[in-house]
């Protein structure tokens, strides 16, 4: 399947995907599992690569750098949520999915119809507001799983106010993929950590 993305804008930035990771999600959409597939599709919302080209007027990153997206690709980017850094509650029209998700706005990268393809892709085209820069020292297929679970869990820490210094008490319940991330972030911030599993075999 060919994709044609659109041209680098002024606040674009194109990069080649070099590692895109698997989430289950990916899976349910492919499958059509909640009913709201749109054929064909092109899954993939941590994908991380390498800046070959950028607009005149991005300032974030450059060519060369090391870049990755995670599940949104636009939103309003004009109300409050998506002032503060809260895409995911764009009151200006909701936000837009990576894939598998109908262009709304205007600074959208993707292709340059209306339907958004995701990172199995050979490169992507998006507003430099949506891309996270990688420092070159952390190998981006560890990157890559930062932009789905990596989030998830690293949200509701920082929500409860576990990124501010204050040692806390902090309990995972399930250790799964997600689980297991949450614990590696919650020890690497100091914090006590408890891990909850109604399972023996994942006390090792």
């Amino acid at each position: 399947m060919f994709i044609n993305r659109p041209k680098v804008g002024d606040f674009d930035v194109k990069f080649e995907t070099i590692f895109c990771g698997i989430c289950h999600s990916d899976l349910h959409h492919t499958y059509n599992h909640f009913g709201t597939a749109k054929y064909p599709i092109v899954p993939g919302h941590e994908m991380v690569g390498r800046v070959v080209e950028v607009g005149s007027k991005v300032s974030k990153v450059k060519v060369g750098d090391h870049v990755g997206v995670g599940v949104i690709s636009d939103s309003c980017l004009n109300c409050h949520s998506c002032d503060i850094g809260d895409e995911q509650y764009c009151e200006g029209g909701k936000h837009v999915a990576t894939y598998n998700d109908m262009k709304r706005y205007s600074h959208i990268g993707g292709n340059p119809d209306s339907q958004t393809f995701g990172g199995y892709s050979a490169s992507n085209v998006l507003n430099e507001h949506f891309t996270i820069k990688i420092p070159k020292g952390i190998p981006l297929e560890r990157a890559s799983p930062l932009l789905c679970a990596g989030i998830t869990m690293y949200d509701p820490l920082k929500h409860w106010g576990a990124t501010e210094g204050k040692k806390m008490r902090i309990g995972v319940a399930g250790i799964g993929g997600l689980g297991t991330m949450g614990i590696k972030l919650a020890k690497a911030l100091g914090h006590e950590v408890f891990a909850i599993s109604n399972e023996a075999s994942q006390e090792q």
